[in-house]
């Protein structure tokens, strides 16, 4: 049988579900009862958003119409949004080729450069696909001239379809047989398999996606870690169709999913190779795929503390199948013992907790994302600071670098001005602009501190364009920056949890927007509470929780005025005392609603 490995990629709501669906429907996949929209987005969470958070993979039977030989299509829908890149760049090792979808009335967008880049220089073969033609608004000559600027002009013309419809679907497929060539590698050599995901089954324990590069791998066969060495039998084998299908044995160039009852989820690491248990020599590993480093951290505790370990277990089993997901234990004055845990961006924080809550019953409170800096200390050290409550004394410090990323625009070219003007309130830098497709929209560069696009970044340019523009962005350097350590005080006692690391120029803006917020959220007490935003030694910010007032006069209906001036003499000196004395809970809401502070920018 014939094998073609592609994935699917585009920017966000280009399609690419919709299209995975039409080519499952074409091959058979699933019975018509069956389908539903978006098959393999088959979170609930992924539904309920309309975007592709795991990347999913399904085997199909294609036998085209004019009675051809059949042929295997391993398909890999990928994530579309910036967050989810790393997702991207697993699935394209997996592959010979690849799709780029491209809206017919959006045109290219930013994550449709990014994918594309990371396809090419993987080596792929890309197929360029024009979706949404039916819609009144599609302009196929321009999109057609802008994807080829991106890639040159394409022999054979570029296929126009409708996903929604099903129009061009079989057009398509006899284009990916023609284009996309067919796996490499030895199906008599020895065993060489590459994991591309994990996940975790109660009952089978790890359940490992592997593409097959070499030789072929049967049921009950010994296999090998090829990093840690450790040996294990396989004990189930298939592929997604997207249901599964087990399988005796996969073959060099197919893509499925293997078992082998091991309970520890970093026993098969996501990237690493499976060899023959037997085989001597050991063969090469795999070259994989690039690792992504978490760029944004926040720390995550439970309500309950007796919660702490099924938050450890949690975490680690969804960092079996997200490799950009990390955490450590961290322990905090005002929340206890949870974890630091790093994160590609805030999307990606936001996913997380909810799939925690969904999958897990957990409702961590996450405290406020910060990125990581390069701290330099008087001795010369460098050291990683991914936490204010890491951060060194200020004597100490020499120098403190922030991460600068590298960001790429796409606007129409009505709201360049707007989209200037955000990026230079974000202490942006401009490093270029240029106007693709024939002057419709406009590509504008900007160098840009990471703290500065992880919180509300995506949504002020959303809300600027109109939901026009979109924006990638990777990572250029860390550079010296004036960064403070804001903290905010309650009752004169410092809670490390709402504590944040800000650029100098914003800090009064935010200290005063913290403030506020912790007033409106800190119940009332039966003494006045003092809400501060403090630099070092410095108070910048304050705002007072006003005290509950009892009315001790309420029993006394005439006599002496002196009386009820002795009540609330007794009253005011009971109050002071309680000041001292008193320790105020702060709420649940108040560690959430600090990510919903906006920066005012």
């Amino acid at each position: 049988m014939h094998i073609r490995n592609f994935s699917i990629i585009a920017h966000i709501d280009h399609g690419k579900s919709t299209l995975a669906d039409r080519l499952i429907q074409r091959c058979g996949g699933l019975s018509e009862r069956e389908m539903s929209q978006q098959v393999l987005d088959s979170m609930e969470l992924e539904r309920e958003r309309g975007i592709t958070i795991k990347a999913q993979s399904v085997a199909l039977k294609y036998l085209p119409r004019d009675g051809q030989d059949e042929y295997l299509l391993n398909v890999i829908d990928t994530p579309g949004h910036v967050d989810f890149s790393y997702e991207v760049s697993r699935s394209l090792a997996a592959c010979e080729g690849a799709l780029l979808v491209v809206d017919a009335a959006q045109g290219i967008e930013a994550q449709s450069i990014s994918s594309c880049m990371s396809a090419l220089e993987q080596g792929l073969e890309i197929l360029p696909v024009m979706n949404k033609v039916d819609l009144a608004t599609a302009d196929p000559q321009r999109v057609g001239a802008e994807i080829d600027q991106l890639l040159g002009p394409t022999v054979g013309g570029i296929p126009q379809i409708s996903a929604k419809l099903g129009i061009g679907i079989e057009e398509l497929l006899q284009g990916v047989i023609q284009h996309i060539p067919p796996p490499s590698g030895s199906p008599d050599g020895p065993l060489r398999a590459l994991v591309i995901d994990s996940s975790f089954d109660s009952y089978h324990g790890v359940v490992s996606l592997v593409r097959v590069v070499d030789g072929t791998v049967a049921l009950h066969d010994p296999v090998r870690v090829l990093s840690t060495g450790q040996c294990c039998q396989v004990t189930g084998l298939g592929v997604y169709t997207p249901h599964r299908k087990p399988r005796q044995r996969l073959h060099s160039g197919e893509v499925g999913y293997l078992l082998t009852g091991v309970k520890d989820i970093h026993a098969i690491p996501v990237g690493d190779t499976l060899c023959g248990g037997a085989t001597t020599p050991v063969p090469a590993p795999l070259p994989g795929f690039k690792r992504i480093k978490p760029r944004v951290f926040a720390g995550l505790f439970p309500v309950d503390a007796s919660r702490f370990e099924a938050l450890r277990e949690a975490l680690g089993r969804l960092s079996l199948n997200d490799s950009a997901l990390q955490y450590e234990p961290e322990n905090s004055r005002a929340l206890g013992s949870g974890f630091r845990a790093g994160f590609l961006g805030s999307l990606h924080l936001e996913i997380v907790q909810e799939r925690l809550f969904r999958e897990y019953g957990l409702e961590p409170i996450a405290t406020m994302p910060t990125v990581a800096y390069e701290v330099v200390v008087q001795s010369g050290e460098t050291l990683l600071v991914d936490s204010p409550a890491k951060l060194p004394e200020r004597n100490r410090i020499r120098e403190i670098r922030e991460p600068i990323m590298r960001v790429e625009l796409l606007t129409p070219t009505e709201y360049i001005g707007d989209v200037m003007d955000l990026c230079t309130r974000r202490r942006g830098k401009q490093m270029g602009l240029h106007y693709p497709g024939g002057g419709r929209q406009a590509s504008i560069h900007f160098e840009l501190p990471l703290g500065e696009i992880v919180l509300d970044f995506f949504d002020r340019l959303k809300s600027l364009t109109r939901g026009h523009a979109s924006y990638d962005y990777d990572f250029l350097c860390f550079r010296a920056t004036d960064a403070v350590k804001l903290e905010i005080h309650i009752n004169g006692e410092a809670v490390d949890a709402l504590s944040s690391l800000v650029h100098r120029q914003s800090a009064a803006t935010r200290g005063r927007r913290l403030a506020v917020r912790m007033r409106e959220l800190i119940p009332r007490q039966m003494f006045d509470v003092a809400v501060q935003a403090v630099v070092g030694s410095r108070v910048i910010a304050r705002e007072t929780v006003k005290a509950l007032r009892k009315n001790v006069t309420a029993k006394c209906y005439g006599g002496d005025v002196s009386r009820k001036r002795k009540l609330l003499d007794k009253q005011k000196a009971g109050k002071r005392r309680m000041k001292q004395l008193g320790n105020v809970q702060v709420p649940q809401e108040a560690f959430m609603a600090v990510l919903r502070v906006d920066q005012g920018k």
